[in-house]
């Protein structure tokens, strides 16, 4: 598991423990908000020689106020998109070996929102910010920049004939502790027509079809919501649009 906060990622750990002894958890910290807490991670991870089947990409941050990141990054597109895009690039090279030495399909999963529906585009040049402002839509941007890359590195890892695929989901708007903020609450008001209320295991259950179920061996770069492919807003099918992203979340990771 890797967690930002490692005192709660200790705590579930025992809690599964408690109900699968045999089980077997590594808890390391990750800040996706850092590149540097990313390559951290990552080279440990490797270090450790371990086999990756099945990566998700799951870290969710939302405030009302865009905020800059340790690199004056917008703080929504640093941990939301840009932290995933760089862990999943350093660990790729591991799932590749992973995939080829067992012979089973790799999964990447990159957990969205139906909130990317209010994003118009992605707003490179609200990204690099050095001072905090009100901008409600930075989370959706974000949130619509996981689809895109999940589409894009589907194509590319087809193009390279890899067995290992990538998609994205809307896992619900779940009862989770970031509910308790004031302006996710009116973020929820904004989409409480597409979606209804989940609890954890409920929220938890697309993702984990993604990540195990055989009906989806093979599926690459789709957006599921309820177990189900979904028809995600048109900008998030935007070919040009992913490449653009892909290559400007390259080069913000390179120079960063």
């Amino acid at each position: 598991m890797a967690v930002r906060n490692t005192e709660a990622g200790r705590n579930v750990k025992q809690a599964i423990l408690k109900q699968i002894p045999t089980a077997k958890i590594d808890v390391m910290e990750l800040d996706l908000s850092s590149m540097d807490s990313v390559r951290k991670f990552a080279s440990q991870y490797i270090s450790l020689d371990l086999p990756l089947n099945i990566l998700i990409n799951n870290a969710g941050f939302y405030s009302t106020k865009s905020i800059p990141s340790k690199h004056n990054i917008e703080l929504h597109f640093a941990t939301n998109h840009l932290g995933h895009f760089l862990l999943t690039n350093l660990l790729l090279e591991t799932m590749k070996k992973t995939a080829e030495k067992s012979k089973e399909e790799g999964r990447i999963i990159n957990v969205s929102s139906v909130a990317h529906h209010y994003a118009s585009t992605i707003s490179f040049d609200k990204i690099n910010i050095t001072s905090s402002y009100l901008d409600p839509l930075a989370y959706a941007r974000s949130k619509l920049a996981n689809i895109l890359h999940a589409n894009e590195l589907a194509r590319r890892l087809k193009e390279e004939g890899v067995s290992i695929t990538a998609n994205s989901l809307h896992p619900g708007v779940i009862d989770t502790k970031i509910l308790r903020s004031e302006g996710f609450r009116v973020l929820f008001m904004m989409i409480r027509k597409f979606v209804a209320m989940k609890n954890v295991q409920q929220g938890a259950a697309t993702t984990c079809y993604l990540a195990l179920h055989p009906q989806v061996k093979g599926v690459s770069g789709e957006y599921f919501t309820d177990c189900k492919i979904a028809k995600p807003d048109s900008r998030a099918k935007d070919a040009e649009l992913a490449k653009k992203l892909w290559d400007y979340s390259l080069s913000l990771t390179i120079t960063s």
